[in-house]
């Protein structure tokens, strides 16, 4: 399967393992609370599921910078979110579908970058941490 590296508070907030009650997922998905966007300098003609890996790396700035985004677009920071000590890395945490890409100058989501592509993202669940190193672009995951 492919899988797709991110950096570690942007694969949370797409995955958002800390909302597990589906109806809540449901709400999350419709009120924007979950990262259905992932902004990259390059487009995609894949469709269809990819693992999330969370990278290896992450700066204290990146994780704030993802913090200020997660408040700008929901009003909060709930206390589920993982610290930046605590935050899983390193490994696949979930799986979503990709089912479009934005061009740069589709600024439909709260969750676009201006000058990004926004790969379109469905249905992200969580999955139970599995190391693995990361790679650059997508890369093939061996089923287990």
């Amino acid at each position: 399967m492919k899988a797709l590296s991110i950096r570690p508070a942007w694969a949370h907030l797409i995955i958002r393992p800390d909302i597990t009650d589906p109806i809540k997922r449901a709400n999350a998905a419709r009120d924007g609370i979950l990262k259905l966007i992932e902004n990259r300098t390059w487009a995609t003609s894949y469709r269809g599921p990819i693992l999330v890996h969370a990278s290896k790396s992450m700066t204290k700035a990146e994780y704030a910078d993802a913090m200020d985004m997660l408040y700008t677009v929901t009003g909060s920071v709930p206390d589920s979110i993982p610290s930046f000590d605590d935050m899983p890395r390193g490994g696949i945490i979930g799986s979503v579908e990709i089912v479009g890409c934005l061009p740069p100058d589709d600024m439909a989501s709260r969750w676009k970058m201006p000058g990004h592509f926004g790969f379109q993202l469905k249905n992200p669940k969580p999955l139970p941490f599995r190391p693995m190193r990361g790679q650059l672009g997508f890369f093939e995951v061996p089923e287990e």
